[in-house]
């Protein structure tokens, strides 16, 4: 069945297991993942993937889908995997103040082209993950407080069905999948293009102050009595952070435990300073890296990892941070405590990112007002047995603190057999569902165990 698509068929690559470029074609970011498809299409353009859906309906086959493979948390076993990086073009219009991206394309170059006009997007944290996941899954940034999950900036996605359509979705066209594109995630299609609206983010004061790790506890109690009454404008989030004793790590942070405190503010660099004046404060400022950037270098705020390697990661939602949530933490994460994770990272939420666009989406995890996320020491066999009890441990000790949902791009790492975190409310869920049916009447589309 696999060697029954003819090459000519697409204009892209084709790839069966026996070829030898079969693996890089399948790589993901997260370098534990495996993917072992029937078929591989690295797709050049939206008819390769009108044509590579038509044919897994016809023989039977689910239909995978991959960029960058950040979001690459469960191995893709048998069917057809749609790669989509190839469809990586950026076009940006000035005068509409509006960006149309490839369904393949990163967020670096949306970043550059956008800053040539002193615009840009409303992106992630990092600019090496692929943009059209990132958006299905709503995408909470650095400037998630000001302006809002990722997603409320989509106003059109290009998208190849279920049933082999390619459709335009938007508030005017087939607008229940809009709705569902928006925050849904899973089963909608295959996005080839999207329209972004662009914002102007200059002048920035944005960046991160860290503290040694004998100042980790003051520090975060500071930062977390100083949210409570947090500008609506500023963004932050506190990490704490075992860098590795490696020769690639920098020499400020080489084998130290650090915890970094991330702070963007879209506005001049006196009020930036003033309202980070109580940050700086907390405590002794190990490196501070706090100060006025061109939005185009809005990655630094975050520094996340730019190379391919392994990772675990899972998170939850908290509805607040009093003192004795941040006991828990402190108790699993602070000074002199030997939990399993290279990061763990508390976001500020609330604010823009609270209120849904006036059209309604599918995003979940609006009511948050924290978010928590945890990543593995990138130690491959850790992954199955120490690490996952351990974030059990503390996600459970979190409980009373603990949001009825978790927006989706936090909750993809669950362990086999464990009830995934919920999502989206029930009424959602189900419309959601019904949307997927709707475009998917065959069910082509693979979906996580958790939604089938």
């Amino acid at each position: 069945m696999t060697s029954a698509l003819p090459r000519p068929l697409v204009s892209g690559a084709v790839h069966v297991p026996e070829d030898a470029d079969f693996a890089p074609a399948t790589a993901a970011f997260n370098t534990d993942i495996r993917h072992t498809p029937d078929l591989v299409v690295t797709a050049s353009d939206a008819d390769d993937v009108v044509r590579s859906v038509a044919f897994a309906r016809e023989h039977g086959l689910s239909v995978s889908v991959q960029n960058t493979g950040h979001g690459a948390h469960a191995a893709v076993a048998g069917g057809l995997l749609v790669v989509t990086r190839r469809l990586g073009a950026v076009r940006v219009d000035p005068g509409s103040r509006t960006a149309t991206v490839g369904g393949g394309a990163q967020w670096a170059p949306v970043i550059a082209a956008a800053g040539e006009h002193g615009l840009a997007p409303v992106p992630g944290s990092s600019a090496t993950v692929g943009v059209a996941g990132y958006l299905l899954g709503g995408g909470l940034g650095p400037f998630a407080r000001s302006h809002g999950f990722s997603s409320d900036y989509a106003v059109g996605f290009t998208v190849v069905t279920g049933a082999g359509e390619l459709v335009e979705a938007s508030a005017d066209s087939h607008p229940d999948l809009f709705w569902a594109l928006r925050g849904g995630k899973y089963g909608l299609g295959v996005v080839t293009e999207i329209r972004l609206r662009l914002v102007e983010l200059d002048p920035l004061y944005a960046g991160a102050l860290f503290f040694a790790e004998e100042h980790i506890e003051a520090a975060l109690r500071t930062w977390a009595d100083w949210t409570a009454t947090a500008d609506p404008s500023v963004t932050t989030s506190v990490a704490i952070v075992r860098f590795p004793p490696l020769d690639v790590v920098p020499e400020p942070f080489r084998g130290r435990r650090l915890l970094g405190l991330r702070f963007a503010y879209p506005g001049s660099a006196a009020d930036g300073e003033r309202l980070a004046a109580p940050l700086r404060a907390a405590a002794p400022v190990y490196l501070d890296a706090l100060a006025e950037m061109p939005a185009t270098e809005m990655a630094r705020i975050h520094n996340d990892p730019t190379e391919p390697g392994p990772s675990w990661t899972t998170g939850t939602m908290l509805t607040h941070l009093d003192k004795s949530a941040v006991d828990v933490l402190l108790s699993h994460l602070g000074a002199g405590t030997d939990a399993p994770f290279v990061a763990a990272e508390l976001r500020h939420l609330g604010a823009a990112a609270s209120r849904d666009v006036p059209e309604g989406s599918a995003v979940g995890g609006r009511e948050g007002a924290f978010a928590l996320g945890l990543v593995s020491l990138p130690v491959p066999d850790l992954f199955r047995s120490v690490t996952p009890a351990a974030a059990a441990a503390l996600v459970g000790e979190l409980t009373p603190w603990r949001a009825a949902e978790t927006t989706v791009n936090f909750t993809n790492m669950q362990r086999p057999g464990e009830p995934a975190p919920r999502s989206w409310s029930p009424s959602v869920a189900e419309r959601l569902a019904e949307i997927r049916r709707r475009y998917d009447p065959r069910g082509v589309f693979a979906l996580p165990s958790s939604l089938t």
